[in-house]
């Protein structure tokens, strides 16, 4: 049997037991995983069935490690074009339509040519189309209010929104420290 490293991603917790990010999820390749356990900064919980060998040692590649020392997270989430889409749900705040990254682009609620600040509290995620109808005008006058009023978000708001959006590869091993909005078997 072929080895592909790259379908053996490893998935990181905290030394809490929780992910480090749910969004996107904390993960490392399987060489960095490796690197960790070896110099022993990491506890392995689940291994994957594949084994890799150096001339000395043979280990089973982990897939899910918790990291020994608690990284704690941030207060407040860096302001990114990303986190702004996360915040608002990947959906456009004037429409309502949601669409993949590639399609939205972020709007100055107060524009910047009327002294509005590229800012949380100013800032929301638009579809192009509607973006560019709005354009510099001002929200109230055109009718352009966003549909829920722009707010700084915490790291927690942020990855309990994360939540929602899993990731398609979901290793079976993960499933035990993953805790998504999915009906559980009786």
């Amino acid at each position: 049997m072929t080895f592909d490293g790259d379908l053996a991603p490893v998935l990181v917790l905290n030394a809490d037991y929780r992910p480090l990010s749910y969004f996107p999820l904390s993960l490392w390749s399987w060489q960095d995983a490796i690197k960790a356990v070896v110099s022993e900064r990491v506890q392995v919980l689940s291994e994957y069935d594949t084994v890799v060998h150096s001339p000395s040692v043979s280990l089973r590649l982990p897939s899910v490690i918790a990291l020994k020392d608690y990284v704690p997270t941030a207060r407040r989430p860096a302001f990114t074009r990303f986190n702004v889409f996360l915040r608002d749900r990947f959906c456009c705040q004037y429409c309502g339509g949601r669409f993949p990254t590639h399609d939205l682009t972020f709007d100055h609620v107060m524009p910047r040519s009327r002294g509005g600040r590229t800012s949380w509290e100013n800032v929301v995620t638009a579809c192009q189309a509607c973006n560019l109808e709005k354009a510099d005008k001002l929200p109230s006058r055109h009718g352009f209010m966003p549909i829920r009023q722009p707010e700084a978000p915490s790291t927690f708001q942020l990855q309990e929104i994360g939540r929602a959006f899993p990731p398609l590869h979901l290793h079976k091993s993960w499933r035990d420290y993953l805790y998504w909005d999915t009906e559980l078997e009786d």
